[in-house]
């Protein structure tokens, strides 16, 4: 008679289990309907104006190709979560007929973008889609202005700013206790915003500019850099490193080691702040290298990984909500509770009063990893990666 009472009781508790099993696969086979995710990719062709050197020149695919690789490792996992991730791209050498193709995307459905654009196209883009549903991410552009005077309200920034490059030098300077400055820079607009951003990082870290010279020499510094740089780097004071601010490197790889005195140069040759680099090999990240060698035959660059990080953000948000709906994957990007896996020894999420990406900044020489900024005993209430770039209380954005 126990016996009995013994089956029945197991017969009951089996019954019960495998109904609320049932139950279970019955609401997520419901709930996880196979969800189709398409994104474009909008590329414009920049004209770069003729250079005085021609030792790197930057791969006509970067950043189209980061984000290729993104789409292979989503749908890696998409698969499971009976997701699919699309990647469509179109290349421009003007700037009306990008922002038209966008325009007819969008009316044909298309709602998420990755944008590798110039500054002008970002701010008409932008002033364009407000109020739409609509998932913009800039790539390529670190112009300070976008994430602090302009507010691109609608853009997420995967591109760190310059102030983040220079924040994260500074740090760095500070801690190796570089104090004192030579700064050179070019005579571009770029060069000149570049320059503009260290010096705002060397008054918040406390460190001074002794001089800055302007580099307008017209010269093919492959035959007379030994003579002419010793020269041009000579001062009334003495000096710890140098920074140079030479966005096309035109120049810069020439002053490393020609410089009057023995110092460092860092900014945009020696030293430099990269969100990516082909020698980060921590944190998983040599298995993303050989993954990207192995698709494209080349090394992954920082345009690369810029829009990598753009569609792993969207397959994120995708595998978090199990949405598709964009409203729902913005809101989700920009609350507290993303965060995303990018091989960067911690989890990356996006700073709701300008839209950029929160990250740590490789410091890097050609061959070899040096430090990873934030450094060490730079303290911040909520995040120290927030020491890096605008902090909400330094932002003109409004938090939305």
């Amino acid at each position: 008679m126990q016996k009995q009472n013994l089956w029945k009781k197991l017969a009951a508790t089996c019954f019960i289990s495998f109904a609320f099993l049932s139950s279970f696969l019955i609401s997520f086979t419901t709930h996880a309907l196979p969800l189709s995710i398409e994104i474009t990719y909008l590329m414009l062709h920049k004209q770069q104006a003729p250079a005085l050197s021609n030792i790197l020149e930057m791969a006509k695919d970067s950043g189209y190709q980061g984000a290729n690789l993104a789409i292979d490792d989503s749908n890696t996992t998409g698969k499971f979560l009976q997701q699919h991730f699309a990647l469509t791209s179109y290349e421009f050498s003007n700037q009306q007929k990008l922002i038209n193709h966008l325009k007819q995307e969008f009316k044909g459905g298309k709602n998420i973008f990755i944008l590798d654009a110039s500054i002008p196209v970002l701010n008409e883009i932008n002033e364009w889609a407000q109020n739409k549903n609509i998932l913009l991410f800039n790539i390529s552009e670190f112009s300070n202005n976008l994430r602090d005077n302009h507010c691109l309200n609608r853009v997420l920034h995967t591109a760190p700013s310059y102030a983040m490059k220079s924040d994260a030098l500074a740090q760095w300077l500070l801690y190796r206790r570089l104090n004192k400055v030579l700064l050179i820079r070019g005579e571009k607009p770029a060069d000149i915003a570049l320059a503009n951003s260290f010096k705002r990082s060397a008054k918040r870290y406390g460190l001074k500019v002794i001089a800055e010279k302007t580099w307008n020499f017209n010269t093919d510094l492959r035959r007379s850099a030994q003579q002419e740089i010793p020269l041009f780097t000579q001062t009334s004071k003495d000096y710890d490193v140098v920074y140079v601010a030479d966005n096309t490197k035109d120049f810069a790889e020439y002053i490393p080691f020609n410089t009057y005195l023995p110092r460092p140069v860092v900014g945009s040759a020696g030293l430099e702040a990269l969100s990516w680099h082909k020698v980060i090999e921590q944190w998983g990240a040599a298995q993303l290298q050989t993954r990207f060698e192995k698709l494209t035959n080349r090394y992954m660059n920082e345009i690369d990984f810029n829009g990598y990080l753009a569609v792993r953000t969207v397959a994120q948000a995708v595998h978090k909500t199990n949405a598709s709906e964009i409203k729902i994957l913005i809101d989700h990007i920009k609350s507290d509770d993303f965060k995303l896996a990018a091989y960067k020894g911690r989890k990356l999420s996006y700073r709701s009063w300008n839209g950029q990406l929160r990250m740590p900044m490789a410091l890097v020489q050609p061959h070899g990893l040096v430090s990873q900024s934030p450094q060490a005993g730079i303290l911040h209430p909520v995040t120290e990666l927030d020491t890096l770039g605008f902090d909400k209380k330094e932002s003109h954005c409004n938090a939305n």
